[in-house]
């Protein structure tokens, strides 16, 4: 395998001085599927384990479903969101349904994409599970896994109760981290193999189109008077905070997107950050933050854009984290290839999309020219844990290299996933065997009937 494999959590604490952790919690949740995580390709396991009849658990750290989408701030589907499945249908229909769906559009490198309104799609998918009976524990973290030859017995969580146990026969990894096969002392890998570089992480921060004359005009702010109310100035920053540009050269790469009306969300690049290590993450957030700042400085005060700051999304855009070793890798061949698995239960169109960490520039680690790929397929061998018995995989943690990855990280591709391992999680239950032993025909033949398109 040409990508590098993770020193495992013991390897890389053990230059730390070490205490021994012991407590004895509560197994306070009992279901037959255990999804950790709730992103797009979380939310789809849990769907998909329910329709099957059998009972799920949803753990989830934010307040709301969805992941980068909604918390993130993220408000596109990248790549072709037709043909994805019934769960993604019923998505992009309860967002229809709000007027909160733009059309299927055409994109870079022949493929296409679709833009939302995030945070309706907090309530749609929120609803839809609720919908399926999945039960939800919001605001709650994987602290550790109990293990047993290979299989997964117990989660260990933490939420405002504080630790407590979630016991599952099946656990669908979708932290997007990798973190309940890190936990398990399974194989896990990240970035690129000469470095160990990731993806380049982006922050989202939104901004309202407001000129100088109304930016305190008390009709606009429903008020009276402006006598109690914030006066704002049509630069927001002010001197010696932060470094001020003075030309578009010194910009890092920002992306303005749409964000409805009077609105735009604005996209920065913040490279060079590993998202698996606690104080880079933090120090990821704190770079982008501030760079924010400057460019907000910038497009107020030499643009003289007529924006001020609406709010920066409270977590940074994570394109690569901790990728799970599983039966199989996908490879960047196979991608350029279009290939077709036997086993292949997912499908991806999205180009490889894969920012440099060298530089916060709009620079690839692939020329133009070889962006565009064809539709390939995502085995099963690629969201099995290769060390694990009990343990499937969706969304950013699957099993690839770099630059395939590059490709299949994308929400449609990981609601895909999603819905295969939620089935191959709810007939290895009920057929009361492990999930190698699920015939992966079987898993096909059903996300085929669920409207999926392979």
């Amino acid at each position: 395998m040409r990508e590098s494999i993770e020193p495992s959590r013991e390897e890389r604490g053990k230059n730390f001085p070490r205490i021994s952790w012991k407590r004895e919690v509560p197994v306070r949740y009992v279901a037959d599927v255990a999804v950790l995580g709730g992103g797009i390709a979380g939310m789809c396991a849990a769907c998909a384990a329910a329709a099957c009849g059998v009972s799920v658990i949803l753990v989830e750290r934010f307040a709301i479903a969805g992941g980068v989408l909604t918390t993130g701030g993220v408000a596109n589907f990248s790549g072709d969101t037709r043909g994805i499945g019934e769960i993604f249908d019923d998505i992009l229909s309860g967002l229809e349904r709000f007027s909160a769906l733009g059309p299927l559009r055409d994109s870079a490198h022949n493929t296409k994409e679709q833009l939302f309104d995030h945070e309706v799609l907090a309530i749609v998918l929120q609803e839809l599970l609720l919908r399926r009976d999945v039960k939800i524990l919001l605001h709650t973290r994987i602290v550790d896994v109990q293990v047993k030859d290979g299989i997964i017995t117990e989660a260990i969580v933490c939420g405002p109760s504080g630790p407590e146990a979630v016991r599952a026969k099946v656990f669908v990894d979708c932290t997007g981290e990798g973190q309940a096969a890190y936990m398990a002392g399974f194989s896990t890998m990240k970035g690129r193999p000469s470095d160990g570089l990731q993806l380049s992480m982006s922050l989202m921060a939104f901004v309202r189109h407001v000129n100088r004359e109304q930016l305190n005009d008390p009709d606009l702010r429903g008020v009276t008077s402006n006598k109690s109310t914030l006066q704002y100035s049509p630069t927001q920053v002010p001197e010696g905070w932060f470094r001020q540009m003075r030309e578009e050269a010194e910009r890092p790469m920002v992306s303005v997107w749409p964000n409805g009306p009077l609105s735009n969300a604005l996209k920065i690049k913040v490279p060079g950050y590993d998202s698996t290590d606690t104080e880079s993450l933090t120090d990821a957030e704190i770079r982008g933050r501030r760079r924010f700042f400057e460019v907000l400085d910038y497009f107020q005060r030499v643009e003289k854009r007529p924006w001020i700051l609406d709010h920066c999304s409270p977590i940074i855009g994570i394109r690569e984290g901790r990728r799970i070793v599983g039966d199989y890798v996908l490879t960047v061949e196979d991608v350029r290839a279009g290939r077709n698995f036997d086993d292949g239960v997912a499908r991806g169109t999205w180009y490889l999309d894969a920012h440099s960490p060298d530089d916060e520039k709009r620079t690839y680690l692939v020329s133009d020219e070889n962006m565009g790929v064809p539709p390939y397929q995502i085995p099963l061998g690629c969201l099995i844990a290769r060390d694990g018995n009990n343990l499937l995989m969706a969304g950013r943690c699957l099993s690839a290299d770099q630059m395939a990855h590059s490709s299949a990280r994308v929400s449609p591709t990981g609601a895909m996933m999603g819905q295969a391992v939620g089935i191959c999680a709810a007939l290895s239950v009920k057929k009361g065997c492990l999930i190698r032993e699920i015939d992966p025909s079987e898993v096909r033949k059903i996300v085929i009937h669920r409207n999926g398109k392979l």
